[in-house]
């Protein structure tokens, strides 16, 4: 009965090892999130948020972006990055300029807004950014948020 009990013991630490182990990576470095989305051959979903003062960016995370159906869409279909301005959280000076850089370009007004790009070189070897479409806070939990974004990926 003991070996038995061990046995069953150690399956469930093992799996939910595992599990722990498949945690969406979120980046920060939109360099190495267009690499590995090139290399991929996946989309670019980048998170423009306030991570510590914007109730509707919380509200996403808390309602979206940490649940287990969004990670299993994610794991398929997007490389994440998240742009955040934090105002009481201290960042580096790189990622600072960075997504301001970020924001200026994809013209980000309010938070929280979702982009979904396609990263493409250039003959050259310049980096674009093939802007698919767009999302931010949408009401109904993970099931319609991904309804909305399966609409712009699937049409890339």
């Amino acid at each position: 009965m003991k070996k038995i009990l061990f046995i069953f013991l150690m399956t469930v630490l093992t799996s939910a090892n595992s599990v722990a182990q498949e945690k969406l990576t979120w980046h920060t470095d939109m360099n190495k999130a267009f690499e590995i989305a090139s290399k991929e051959n996946k989309i670019l979903l980048l998170f423009f948020t306030g991570s510590d003062w914007c109730g509707w960016c919380i509200r996403l995370q808390n309602e979206v972006l940490k649940t287990s159906d969004f990670e299993k869409w994610a794991k398929d279909n997007v490389v994440l990055v998240e742009l955040d301005f934090p105002r009481k959280t201290q960042q580096e000076a790189t990622i600072k300029s960075q997504n301001s850089q970020m924001q200026k370009m994809f013209q980000v007004r309010g938070y929280p807004t979702v982009y979904f790009a396609k990263p493409e070189k250039t003959a050259e070897g310049k980096k674009n950014l093939n802007t698919l479409g767009s999302t931010g806070y949408v009401r109904g939990g993970a099931e319609k948020w991904l309804e909305v974004a399966n609409n712009i990926v699937k049409n890339n």
